[in-house]
C-alpha cells in the first residue's frame, strides 16, 4: 500500500508563520526520507491556524527541498483564480521538477464569503459565476499546460495561448471534493479523482462508486484511480496518541459549531478547557473516522480502510498537535506519525 501526505502547514499558538513553514518543510522531509508517494498541500484563506493559502509557492518550497516524493495541491481552489495563472504557474513548476507535480484542483471556496470575494474580485471582478463555470475551467487549464498549448479565438482570428514556452511535459491532474459533483465530472473527464474522505466521512462510499461507475476512459487514463484521505495521530502509546489528538479535535468542533477559530492550541491548553458536554457526540463522530493509536493499532486502521474503499494509496493529514516547549520551527510529534506509519506499512 502506498502512503501519502496531506498538510494544511498549521499554526499552533507558540509559532509564527515562518515557524510553521519551517515546521512543513521538515515534515515533507521525512516523508520523502521514510518512502512516502506524494506530499499535498491545502488551498484556505484567513484562518488563524492554517498557512497554506498558497499551494504553487508552497509546492515550490517543499519540491525545492526533498528529493524523490512527488509534491501537488490538496487543492487548488480554481474559482479563486484565473485558469491561466494556474496554468502558467504548475506548468513552471512541472518544468522544475519533472514528473514530481501533482495538480489537485477543487470547486470550493476554501474560505469565509467575505475572503472569497475578496480573492475572486481582487483577481478581476470574477463572481459566483466561476463555480457555475469550473467545467470548462478545468478543461481550459489542462489544454493551457499541454505541450501544443491552445488556440483562443479573438476577434474571428486564433491565437496561440500557452501556459509556457517550451513544455516536454504537464503535471498529472486531478479533481478534489466532499460531494458528488466532482466524482461525476472526473469521471466524464477521465481524470483520476479524490474524495475528502479525512473532512466529511459521510457519502465517501457514494462518491466513489459514482466515479467508478461513469468512469470514462481518456488518453491518459485507461481506469478509474483514486485513494484515500484520513486524519492519523500515531504514537508508541496509545494514552499519547488521545493526547496529541485533542488539539485539533477541538479545533474542528469549533468550525463545525461556528465557535471562535483561533492558532491550534498546544495540548496543555487544551486539556485545561474539556469539549463542553453538548458537543460529545460530534467528536465522538469524528473520532472514530479518525486513525488515532499505537503504530500497530494504527497499521490495521489503514489497511482496513484501503480495503474497504478499494484503493491502493492513502493519504494521511497527520494532526498530532505539540506540548509546551515544543521546539517552534517543528512539529515532532507529526513527524513521528509518519515515521511509525512507514515503519508498519512501507
Amino acid at each position: 500500500m502506498r502512503l501519502s501526505v496531506l498538510d494544511l502547514v498549521p499554526v499552533r499558538s507558540d509559532q509564527t508563520t515562518g515557524d510553521a513553514l519551517a515546521a512543513t518543510t521538515s515534515l515533507a522531509r521525512v516523508a520523502d526520507e521514510t518512502g512516502y508517494h506524494r506530499y499535498w498541500l491545502a488551498e484556505h484563506h484567513n484562518m488563524p491556524a492554517v498557512a497554506a493559502t498558497n499551494p504553487p509557492l508552497l509546492i515550490a518550497l517543499v519540491a525545492g527541498s526533498t528529493r524523490r516524493i512527488r509534491v501537488g495541491s490538496g487543492g487548488v481552489m480554481l474559482p479563486n483564480h484565473a485558469p491561466l495563472v494556474i496554468a502558467e504557474q504548475f506548468a513552471l513548476l512541472e518544468a522544475a521538477f519533472p514528473g514530481r507535480i501533482d495538480l489537485g484542483i477543487g470547486r470550493a471556496p476554501g474560505s469565509d464569503p467575505v475572503t472569497s470575494y475578496a480573492l475572486r474580485h481582487g483577481g478581476g471582478g470574477v463572481t459566483d459565476d466561476a463555480v457555475a463555470q469550473f467545467p470548462s475551467y478545468v478543461d481550459n487549464v489542462i489544454s493551457m499546460m499541454s505541450p501544443g498549448g491552445v488556440g483562443l479565438q479573438v476577434n474571428g482570428r486564433v491565437h496561440a495561448l500557452n501556459a509556457t514556452p517550451a513544455a516536454t511535459s504537464r503535471p498529472d491532474v486531478w479533481l478534489l471534493g466532499s460531494s458528488d459533483y466532482s466524482a461525476q465530472l472526473a469521471a466524464s473527464r477521465g481524470l483520476p479523482y479524490v474524495f475528502a474522505h479525512h473532512f466529511s466521512g459521510n457519502g465517501t462510499d457514494q462518491a466513489l462508486a459514482l466515479y467508478r461507475d461513469g468512469f470514462q476512459p481518456s488518453e491518459e487514463l485507461a481506469e478509474p484511480k483514486t485513494f484515500l484521505t484520513v486524519n492519523a495521530v500515531v504514537a508508541e502509546d496509545a494514552e499519547e496518541a488521545e493526547a496529541l489528538a485533542l488539539p485539533q479535535l477541538q479545533a474542528m468542533v469549533a468550525l463545525r459549531t461556528g465557535g471562535t477559530l483561533r492558532p491550534q492550541r498546544l495540548i496543555e491548553d487544551a486539556q485545561s478547557d474539556p469539549i463542553p458536554d453538548a458537543h460529545r457526540p460530534l467528536v465522538e463522530a469524528m473520532r472514530r473516522r479518525w486513525v488515532i493509536g499505537t503504530p500497530a493499532a494504527a497499521a490495521g486502521q489503514l489497511r482496513e480502510l484501503a480495503a474497504t474503499y478499494g484503493v491502493d494509496e492513502v493519504m494521511v493529514h497527520p494532526v498530532a498537535g505539540a506540548r509546551q516547549g515544543t521546539p517552534t520551527h517543528s512539529s515532532p510529534a507529526r513527524e513521528e506519525t509518519l515515521r511509525l506509519l512507514a515503519k508498519e506499512l512501507l
